[in-house]
Order: structure tokens, then sequence, then C-alpha cells
């Protein structure tokens, strides 16, 4: 039981910490953690840095530039402030925060295991979670952004118990009556009943079977495991062993408090079994299908009558699976949730001398990531090239790369590129599941070792822009690891012709009906989306023009299928969905940028003139656009609140990129996000860009500055095309 803490009654009453004791540690392989310096010896060993002082919210003293008077100005300033980020090893480091389900698996899988925090660690994640309490009841919902529920509201109610927050602080106090009117914790999704069962404050009657054995099964299955999306499946093994084991906390006087806290009646007279499909309307995104039901009556019947050999044998391949999952990332694991679950279960079987439990305990560190706001869990251990990716390819592509002031900047960034490459398969490929890694580069680090496509793309074909349209670049990777990049997403392509996330689409969309979740939706196998298939599509497009012999039919085969699944899953409207960012003017931007790759233009291709009149038909009176994260629970354009620069850069680089005739659209655009720069040439952080699952919203804060420069340089030489030099 961690030492309770004295919590000031609000997040604003008193600093919870030094803000300007806190150093980030960033290594050459990218790799993120927060340091807090508890002497002046050490502070002045360590001097703050621009991004320490960034993400912290301290002032930099930047000196304020005259006010651009061109697009390109604009984004030159941006992109000097921008540049005071980067880190030494060439990459920017940048919050991957917004779910709210993640730091409660932090606390919970840390505080079962013995795994301590630091205090001023414990401070700041307390921050955290106060800043993020909804303003209207104070429970927290499925992301920063979202309304309250039971699951969300029950994890985090516990969290902030676990570190040290008293029961009668008056957040706790709100948060506890909220959670009653939604239900108490019983009324909670799936993995809200998991980690609360792992914890020993539900039990694990009230759980939906998740069987072990379930990965003895043949392979040929259609519903085997090995067939789900890899997040659910590389989630499901540590359940799995988890359920299996039935690992539960041993009670402490907290524990005991929280039974009585977390429900509408006493913990002794709740009949169990009866939860398991008691889950809030709040929560409710995808209801169990009759199908689910009937699978989950089923093993519930097995659960009853296990036959203690075979689980036991389905308890030990789960376990080998979370190594193998462990040794093939640097326990870095695939994301947090597996994360902490794999935590957890090394706990169970090798104890806090292990050397597993040692490696997992650094690791974890990785994860937790400082703001203004607090200490957060990130959605993986950082979006190091999904970031350092766009950021180059718009120095490029405007020619602000050429600024003598930027040419070591991009060195940098190159030398970054060339760490971060995945070099070799998996060390457990096969027997793990996993997709070839050879030549990919990941979503953050080289040690997190997992290929996605749309990564792979981007980080292609940054380096194809940095090795040969820039004449200050060195060399660094060869032709023979851009052709092991190339031979990585020729394995990728589906059969209609799109691309998914981190392999090839495994299962049929009728394994959709054994969503366990609730909470989230298009979870249980691979799918293709715009967003990966276009990155596919843009990198190989240009690799051609600069290896024209190489593998030469594939890729032009490839590039092929891909535009014809491009214009197959276009709306009706004319827009396209987005599945990783907000979300028509996102997947759509990307798509135009596919298209006048292969000639398709606004006066060329109807595809492309229907998506730029439907863009268009959304731009507000201001000049930008503004869409709401439920636009992706809806697949319907839902207005924000708020106009958004990052969408405004969005939609406006999609007219770009079609060479849309008319001028008005993006001029209005380029003058909105100019009037929002700041004077030190940043911009503020408005709502949040990303999503998942199509209702859990993320955070891309660098968004912010990529995709705004992109654009603005961009629009400097379209506007001088047309005869507009000023605006």
């Amino acid at each position: 039981m961690w030492t309770p803490l004295d919590i000031p009654a609000s997040p604003t009453k008193q600093p919870f910490t030094d803000y300007s004791r806190w150093r980030l540690r960033d290594t050459d392989d990218g790799r993120h953690v927060w340091d807090f310096l508890k002497t002046d010896e050490e502070l002045e060993a360590r001097p703050p840095s621009n991004a320490d002082r960034y993400w912290l919210g301290l002032p930099l003293n930047s000196p304020p530039f005259p006010s651009a008077k061109s697009p390109l100005d604009a984004a030159r300033n941006g992109y000097s402030f921008y540049r005071k980020l980067q880190s030494n090893g060439g990459h920017w480091a940048g919050e991957y925060g917004g779910p709210m389900f993640l730091l409660p698996g932090l606390v919970i899988g840390s505080y079962v295991t013995g795994m301590t925090f630091l205090e001023e660690e414990r401070l700041e994640m307390i921050r955290y979670l106060f800043n993020h309490a909804h303003p209207d009841d104070g429970g927290w919902g499925l992301h920063i952004e979202g309304h309250s529920t039971a699951m969300g509201t029950a994890l985090n109610y516990a969290a902030l118990r676990l570190l040290g927050v008293p029961a009668e602080h008056p957040v706790v106090v709100r948060a506890r009556a909220t959670l009653h009117k939604l239900g108490g914790a019983a009324a909670s999704a799936s993995w809200g009943k998991f980690w609360l069962s792992v914890l020993n404050v539900y039990d694990w009657e009230g759980n939906n079977p998740i069987p072990p054995e379930l990965w003895l099964l043949p392979k040929w299955l259609p519903f085997h495991p090995s067939r789900w999306w890899i997040h659910t499946r590389t989630v499901y093994v540590p359940m799995s062993y988890l359920y299996g084991v039935r690992f539960k906390a041993a009670e402490d006087p907290l524990i005991l408090a929280l039974r009585e806290e977390l429900y509408t009646q006493a913990y002794d007279t709740i009949d169990w079994p009866a939860q398991r499909n008691n889950v809030s309307e709040a929560d409710l995104h995808s209801p169990h299908s009759k199908l689910f039901d009937l699978f989950a009556v089923i093993l519930g019947a097995y659960e009853q009558c296990t036959i203690p050999p075979l689980r036991n044998t389905g308890v030990e391949y789960a376990y080998r699976l979370i190594v193998y999952e462990d040794e093939n990332t640097g326990y870095q694991t695939l994301g947090p949730v597996s994360k902490m679950m794999n935590v957890v279960a090394r706990f169970h079987a090798e104890g806090l001398e292990s050397d597993a439990y040692k490696r997992h305990e650094e690791k974890r560190r990785d994860f937790m990531w400082l703001a203004t706001e607090g200490m957060m869990m990130c959605g993986t251990n950082g979006s190091q090239l999904w970031d350092i990716g766009f950021i180059t390819q718009a120095l490029v592509e405007t020619g602000l790369a050429n600024d003598e002031d930027n040419k070591p900047s991009l060195i940098k960034a190159l030398q970054w590129l060339d760490r971060c490459q995945i070099r070799e398969n998996p060390k457990h490929f096969e027997v793990s599941n996993r997709h070839r890694t050879k030549g990919a580069w990941p979503f953050s680090t080289k040690e997190q070792g997992y290929t996605v496509s749309d990564c792979t793309g981007e980080g292609l074909k940054s380096v194809l822009y940095l090795q040969t349209q820039l004449e200050f670049t060195p060399t660094l990777v060869s032709d023979d690891r851009l052709f092991d990049a190339v031979d990585t997403l020729l394995t990728m392509q589906n059969r209609d012709g799109g691309f998914a996330s981190y392999e090839l689409v495994r299962g049929s969309s009728w394994l959709e009906l054994l969503n366990p979740a609730e909470v989230f939706g298009r979870i249980m196998i691979e799918y293709e989306y715009p967003e990966c298939t276009t990155s596919v599509i843009t990198s190989l497009s240009i690799f051609r023009k600069h290896y024209p012999n190489y593998r030469v039919k594939e890729i032009a085969k490839t590039i092929q299928r891909a535009i014809t699944f491009l214009h197959a899953i276009q709306q009706p409207e004319g827009g396209w969905v987005g599945s990783w960012g907000i979300c028509f003017t996102y997947a759509t931007m990307f798509a135009l940028e596919s298209l006048s790759l292969v000639g398709e233009t606004y006066e060329t291709s109807q595809s492309a003139r229907r998506a730029c009149d439907f863009l268009v038909s959304k731009q507000r009176a201001d000049g930008g656009w503004g869409e709401s994260y439920k636009t992706c629970e809806a697949c319907v354009w839902v207005e924000h609140d708020n106009t958004q620069v990052v969408q405004t850069s969005w939609a406006a680089m999609a007219l770009m990129y079609a060479k849309y005739p008319h001028r008005e659209p993006i001029a209005k655009a380029v003058a909105l996000v100019m009037s929002r720069q700041l004077p030190d040439g940043s911009w503020a952080q408005e709502a949040i860009e990303g999503i998942f699952n199509r209702t859990c919203a993320i955070s891309y804060p660098n968004f912010k500055f990529s995709f705004t420069i992109w654009m603005l340089g961009k629009a400097q030489k379209y506007l001088e095309q047309r005869g507009v030099l000023t605006l």
C-alpha cells in the first residue's frame, strides 16, 4: 500500500511539483523519460532544454518575429520556433495522450506488482486526473474530450485512491457520486471489469470468460485469435493468462475500502455472474451481438468444468506468447494496455526479483509523459517516427530545407531516420504470429519494432526526399535498405488493393460480431484504411521515380490496385472517412495527394473533383474547417464548436494537391492559419487531432507545427502560380 499524500483541493490552488526541476531525457534511439531533479547540483548539471520548457508550459523567452508578410514567411517563422524543440538525437519528442483508460492500467498494474513511483510522479498523475475530471459532473470518459462513463470513472477513481488521494477529497467525492449515478463499477465495460478484478475489487465471476485455451485451437479455424487485429490479440493474450490463473491482488485496507466505495450496494451482496453483461448506456458503443452472447454462454458452461491439464496448457502457451512479445519489443510491447498486463503476468510467473520484472519496470517510464496538465500514460512509447516523417517532408516540399539555418536540423533528422529503420525480422517471428519487419519503419522507435504500413511509407518517403532532393545531406540509408522497405510494403497489400495497419487482413468481418469490448468499434480484425493505402501509394510513386528499374511491374500493379481501392471507398458525398485522424479532412488530404501522383486532379478526375467540392462545402465563413471527433463515431460530418488550424491545414493541402482552380478557399484558409500564429512563431494547442477504433480520441500535438508549416509553404507556391503574392 503506497503512502497517502497531502493533496490540494484543486490542481490550480498550488503547484503539485516544481516544473522547473523536471527534465526530459531523450536518447539517440528515441526513448523518452522524464526525470525529477531533487538537488541544486543536478539542476546545475542539467540545464533545461527548449523542449523541457515548451512541454511544461515554461517560458522559452523566444523573441517575437516581425509579422509575416507572406505564407512562406509564416512557415519559416513556424519552423524557426519548432526547430528549437528538436532533440539532440534528431527527432521531435511529444505527447501522445488522450485516452483515459491508460493511466489507470499503469497505476493498477504497478500497485498490484509492487512497482513504486516517485512521489513527484504520483503527484503529477493526480494533477492530470484532477485536470481531466469532467467539468459538468466530475467523472471521466473514454478520452479527455468524451462524456463521463462508468468504466472511465471507476478506473480513474480507483487510480486516484491508489495514488494516495483520500476518499473525502472533494474531487473524489464528486466522482463517486457520478459513478453511482452511472450504475457503479458493476456497470463498467469489460476492460474496466478486468482491471478491477486484477485489483481484487471486482470478482472474476463478473467477467465474461476469457479462456487461454482459445490459443490452443487449430489455426485454420476462422475465429482463431491469430486472425484478430494485432492490438486486440496482444491485449487478450495477457488477459487470458490472468483470467486463467485468476490473478488478484492481496487484500489490504485500501482494497477493502474501494470495495465499499465503487458500488451502489454492499460488495458482499452483489450477484457477480449477473454483472457480466451489465454495461452502462454511457459506455456502450458496440453492444454484444447474439453470436457473442451464445459464445459467452458456451464458454461460461466450460468454465464450470474446466479440465485442469488443458487449462494449464492454455495458460502456459499464453505465457509463452507474452514472453515472445516482451523479447520482440525490448519490453516495450505493442502498446500501453498490453504493456501493463504483461507486467502483471510476468510478476505472477517469475516474481519481482526476475530480470523480466526489472526490465519492464525500466521501460514503464517510456510511456509516462509530463505536460502542463500533469503526468499521463501515452498511447505508445511515443510517436517519434510519425512526427519526424511529416515535418521533414514539409521542409523539403516548401523549400525551407535549403535555408542555411535549417540544414543542420535536416541532417540530424536523416541520421535519426537511419537509426530508426528496422533491419531484421522479429526474434520470435512466425511463432508469435508477426508480419515481417525487415526494412520497415515503426510508429515510434526501432526498439518497439512493429511494422506499420503508413509509417513505413512515410519513413521511406522522408528518406527519399532528404537523400535525393537535397544537395547537402549524406547518403545514410543504402539502396538495399530502401529496397527492403519496398519489399515489406509489397507484402502488405490485401486482395482488394487496400492496405491495413500492421499486417494483412487475416479474418472475416463477421468476427466483429465477437467484439467483447463494448466501448470500441472495428477492433476484431485488421481493416484496410485510406490513410495506410495512400501512404503506400505516395511512397512507392516517389520511389519508382528514383529507382525506375526495381520491381517495376509489381510496384505499378500495386499502385494501380491501391488507386482502384481508393476510388471504391470514396464516400458518396466526396470525402474519405479517416480512421486515425479527425476525420474527413485528414483522410481526404492523403487521398488527394495519392491521386495527384497518378495524374488525377480536379480538372482530370471526377473523383478528385467530388472530393474538392465536398471540402469546400464544409469551409466556414472565417476560412477554416472544424470537425468534431464525433464525426468518427457516426462516419458523418459533425461540426466542431470551433475552427481548427490543423484541420484547416489538411483541407487546404488537399485542395492544393488536387490543383483546385479557385484561389479563394485556399487564400481564406491561409489567412485563418496565419492569424492564429503566435508572435514567437508557434500555434496554440486546439482540439484533439487523432482517433482510433472510431470512439477514442488521441493527441498529436506536433501536428500543429508540421501541417501548418507544410500548408503555408505549399500555399506560397500555389498563390504565386496564380499571380497572388500577398493576401
